[in-house]
């Protein structure tokens, strides 16, 4: 029961996270072709758009690296966990997928200590002279969404590796 309420969270998360890149690679699209128009057709370029696209750039590589986080579609060297037996893949996965965790937490709180830095608050873009702040904590944010999804797939290997040791008894 508590698994699947975790596993509910997590897919909503992802739909989240899939919303939010299309829709930032959308407006990446748009605003660059909008910038190549006003630059090329009226010598008249938008002075902010390149530092906003590469925001956006930013935003929508993280957050759809959490999506592959999710979907298990990260780069994998599979030669290892194909010689194990099922529950020897699972006790693999789950030492690999705590490993991993474990490093997408000590990013995540590294990435949170940078932007809620002083300095780091009141620095603003050349351009748009927004705060960076807000475009910074993209790390932290993508990071924790990242450890939600990788904590979700070590409870699913956990619980597959009780239904083998249940199967084996």
């Amino acid at each position: 029961m508590f698994i699947h309420t975790i596993e509910s969270a997590d897919r909503w998360l992802a739909s989240a996270e899939r919303v939010l890149v299309i829709a930032l690679t959308a407006a990446l699209t748009c605003i660059m072709m909008v910038q190549v128009i006003l630059r090329y057709f009226f010598n008249a370029p938008l002075f902010w758009a390149e530092e906003i696209s590469v925001q956006m750039l930013v935003f929508a590589t993280l957050f759809g690296l959490s999506l592959l986080v999710h979907h298990r579609q990260l780069v994998t060297i599979d030669f290892l966990p194909q010689a194990l037996s099922p529950r020897g893949r699972h006790w693999l996965a789950v030492l690999h997928g705590l490993l991993f965790l474990a490093l997408l937490g000590f990013v995540a709180k590294l990435g949170v200590g940078w932007v809620t830095r002083p300095e780091v608050q009141i620095e603003l873009g050349a351009t748009t002279q927004l705060p960076r702040w807000y475009n910074y904590s993209a790390l932290p944010l993508a990071m924790a969404a990242m450890s939600f999804h990788q904590l979700v797939s070590v409870l699913r290997h956990v619980r597959d590796l009780i239904k083998h040791e249940g199967a084996d008894t």
